[in-house]
C-alpha cells in the first residue's frame, strides 16, 4: 500500500512540475574588452533556488521561487506565480571554464569572460 501511494505521490508531483509556469527573466548583457555582463531579474528566487547548467554552447538560468504563505487566499495580486527559465547560446568566444555567477537581492549576476585569444591585444611592431 505504501508503494502505491508513493508511487502516486511521485507521478503527481512530476505532472504538477511538467504544468508548472515558466516566465523568462529580463535580462541585461553588457559588452566590456575582457568579459560579457549578464544581470537577469528573478524576484523571489534565492542562492538555493538558483541552477546554472551549461552543456554545450547553452547555458540554460533555472530559478525556483516559493511564494510566501501568508496564511489567507489573495485578494488581489499583480506578481506572477511560477518560476523562471532561460536558455542562452554562448558564442564560441567565451571562456566556459572561468564563467562566474552570484545573486543579489533577486538579481543574478553572471560573468561570462572571453577567451584570451579574442581579446583585443597589441602587435608591437619590431
Amino acid at each position: 500500500m505504501n508503494t502505491v501511494a508513493t508511487r502516486n505521490e511521485r507521478e503527481h508531483k512530476v505532472q504538477r512540475r511538467e504544468n508548472e509556469a515558466w516566465f523568462s527573466p529580463e535580462v541585461n548583457i553588457f559588452e566590456t574588452t575582457d568579459a560579457y555582463e549578464l544581470e537577469g531579474e528573478m524576484p523571489g528566487v534565492n542562492k538555493d533556488g538558483l541552477e546554472i547548467m551549461l552543456e554545450g554552447n547553452a547555458l540554460t538560468i533555472v530559478g525556483r521561487r516559493t511564494d510566501p504563505d501568508f496564511g489567507a487566499e489573495p485578494v488581489y495580486r499583480e506578481s506572477k506565480t511560477g518560476h523562471f527559465r532561460r536558455v542562452f547560446e554562448l558564442d564560441p568566444a567565451i571562456d566556459t571554464s572561468k564563467i562566474s555567477a552570484r545573486m543579489e537581492q533577486g538579481v543574478l549576476k553572471l560573468h561570462l569572460p572571453k577567451a584570451e585569444k579574442v581579446k583585443p591585444r597589441k602587435i608591437v611592431v619590431d
